[in-house]
């Protein structure tokens, strides 16, 4: 198996960012193209209508700065590493996360996602569900899943001493 196309779902959590630097060194020796998506979850409220009539109003002027500052973010990136010399081409959808990152992996026909986990466990992990495991349950390629503490070590012994 070739690896060309890696996808990397980030949030621009730390942790995300680590498995994105993770992701950076694995492709180089490959020389596989990197993905980075970045998924917009839709934004959900419960307002009695008579109470707050401009809501609707407010929610979607806040979703296009959210759609926009995402957008700015994904650029800054892309040219932070392109002063690097890795060319990241960069996505910014709306959805279901987990959704959203397998339709993109099967759209471009990844042949590996790298993804950060969060680490949560019980009673948050329950709430807050697990973007990675439903995309390591639903991928069409390999998913390679990294904790924050071990893309850190992983990135960090990779860095040159100073």
């Amino acid at each position: 198996m070739q690896i060309k196309t890696i996808l990397v779902p980030i949030d621009f959590s730390p942790h995300s960012l680590k498995a994105l630097d993770y992701a950076v060194e694995f492709a180089k020796p490959l020389k596989a193209a990197l993905h980075v998506l970045l998924v917009i979850e839709p934004i959900t409220y419960t307002t009695p209508a008579d109470f707050y009539a401009g809501a609707a109003t407010q929610v979607s002027t806040l979703i296009l700065e959210q759609r926009r500052g995402a957008a700015e973010q994904l650029e800054q990136l892309r040219k932070r590493f392109k002063k690097k010399g890795i060319d990241l081409k960069t996505q910014l959808r709306s959805g279901i996360a987990y959704q959203e990152i397998v339709e993109c992996a099967k759209k471009m026909k990844a042949d590996m996602i790298v993804h950060a986990t969060h680490g949560r466990t019980g009673l948050s992990h329950l709430l807050m569900g697990s973007v990675a495991e439903r995309v390591l349950r639903t991928a069409p390629c390999p998913v390679l899943t990294l904790r924050s503490d071990v893309a850190k070590r992983a990135v960090r012994k990779k860095a040159p001493a100073k």
